[in-house]
């Protein structure tokens, strides 16, 4: 992160009901990924996904598959998050367990030269070894926070 500023982090701790499990959301695999991402860390990134990831994910215009963290890394800082979006803040970060996986939920605000967004994504992770190793993820698509550029679709 050599000259970037670090992003704000608001975090909204949701609690968990008795059947799931509590997320420490200090070190939460889920809640680590987004620190990183939002930091857009690649390092930091690479470490968190096992060398066999299985991850997919949909966005608005189309759907995403990558079966190593190279391949997930090109995706997140290649395709989702370019060079110029700057991540300048996680407006809201939630995480809970269930079953065998866990949830996280985050929304960044970013600008770049088109101007300034919200992004929102849900993911849903597995573990194994310490690291993602099964990831999904839904995410919102950049939305202008100014309405009057809020395009039709």
């Amino acid at each position: 992160m050599h000259g970037r500023k670090r992003a704000e982090m608001r975090v909204d701790a949701t609690v968990a009901r008795k059947e799931n499990g509590p997320v420490n959301l200090q070190t939460s695999v889920g809640v680590q990924f987004v620190r990183a991402l939002a930091e857009k860390d690649a390092e930091q990134l690479l470490d968190l996904l096992h060398p066999q990831v299985e991850f997919r994910a949909l966005t608005p215009r189309r759907n995403w598959e990558a079966d190593d963290r190279e391949a997930v890394l090109a995706v997140l800082l290649g395709k989702w998050f370019e060079a110029d979006d700057d991540i300048d803040s996680v407006e809201r970060l939630e995480s809970d367990s269930f079953a065998d996986r866990e949830r996280v939920g985050y929304r960044f605000r970013v600008s770049n030269p088109e101007g300034c967004f919200l992004v929102e994504q849900q993911a849903y992770i597995s573990e194994r070894d310490g690291r993602i190793a099964w990831m999904r993820v839904v995410c919102s698509g950049f939305r202008p926070t100014d309405p009057a550029v809020i395009p039709a679709e």
